[in-house]
């Protein structure tokens, strides 16, 4: 099963604005994700991956490269709390060791670390779990905003000893000079991109000692909140995941959550989705799943996910990919 989690409305927002410029309506790249327009305007809105994964694939559809571009905008401001802390931390290392204590706060898809190879820095990303279909889309995300955020730290370009991928060169690889200044490899045993070993070293243009340690304890304290309610959530899906076949709706699975309904509805509310929400999210998983792994006919796989109708099954698989469900594993 795919890997969800929640994370921030930072980049559902950047793609609404980067296309925004285009006059492509919102309401095309929130297609299927059920992110409400209005969901926006709340600046603690939680969503899981898998909604934003959809916004994603929306814009991948109309722009494949748009990744590279997405990357250049995700500056150190988008991560609010975290942002101030790593902007007034004392050093460039010292920013990057406390960016990687809080994956939760960076809102990032992959395991990211530091290495040494041969007096150089590398930063990694690795551990991806999500759709293999927008892999590319987010390595090329994730190492174009990480290389963005060093820049804006250190208050000048970083030059790089080189970039390398994992994925294959895309067509468009000649764009990749845009973010990444430097010699590429593709088909690489990671994702990463190198710096001089000294860089690590040099003092931040806006550090404050004081503003920092306020800063980092509100991260430590924002860190609690996010992964308890990550763990509670985690919890609601495990439940709901075991009975795809007779879902319990919001009231059985209060009770099975030893709550009332009306205190389930407001902490999923609170989190940014909602009963129906989950239970299509995680049908979506375990549908993707069926169709790639198994030969089973289309109206086993509604009934195992609890549909009563095959008919039901292909309008929802539709709703939520774009696509049927033969369509999908053709």
């Amino acid at each position: 099963m795919l890997h969800s989690h929640l994370t921030t409305l930072n980049a559902v927002s950047l793609v609404l604005s980067t296309f925004k410029a285009e006059g492509l309506p919102s309401e095309a790249l929130l297609a299927g994700s059920g992110i409400r327009a209005a969901d926006l305007s709340r600046a603690d809105t939680r969503i899981t991956t898998n909604q934003e994964m959809r916004v994603c694939a929306n814009a991948v559809a109309i722009r494949r490269e748009i990744g590279l571009e997405l990357g250049r905008r995700m500056h150190v401001s988008s991560y609010g709390m975290l942002g101030y802390a790593l902007l007034t931390s004392a050093t460039l290392g010292d920013a990057l060791r406390l960016a990687l204590r809080y994956p939760a706060l960076l809102g990032t898809l992959f395991e990211l670390s530091l290495s040494l190879e041969d007096g150089a820095v590398w930063f990694c990303a690795a551990g991806y779990r999500e759709n293999p279909q927008l892999a590319v889309f987010n390595t090329e995300l994730c190492l174009a905003s990480l290389k963005v955020i060093c820049e804006d730290l250190l208050g000048r370009p970083l030059p790089l000893l080189g970039a390398r991928f994992a994925h294959p060169a895309p067509d468009y690889h000649a764009r990749y000079a845009d973010n990444f200044d430097c010699p590429h490899a593709f088909q690489a045993p990671d994702n990463a991109f190198g710096f001089a070993l000294h860089w690590l070293d040099m003092p931040l243009p806006l550090a404050d000692a004081v503003t920092h340690q306020a800063m980092a304890e509100r991260c430590r304290k924002q860190n609690l909140e996010f992964t308890g309610r990550q763990s509670w959530l985690d919890r609601i899906r495990q439940l709901l995941a075991a009975q795809l076949h007779a879902a319990p709706g919001l009231e059985g699975l209060a009770q099975q959550m030893n709550c009332s309904p009306r205190t389930l509805r407001r902490h999923l509310h609170d989190m940014g989705c909602s009963y129906q929400m989950l239970l299509d999210d995680l049908r979506f998983e375990r549908a993707k799943l069926l169709l790639n792994e198994t030969e089973w006919p289309i109206y086993r796989i509604a009934d195992t996910l609890g549909f009563s109708e095959t008919a039901s099954f292909r309008h929802a698989f539709v709703r939520w990919s774009g696509v049927s469900p033969s369509q999908f594993r053709a």
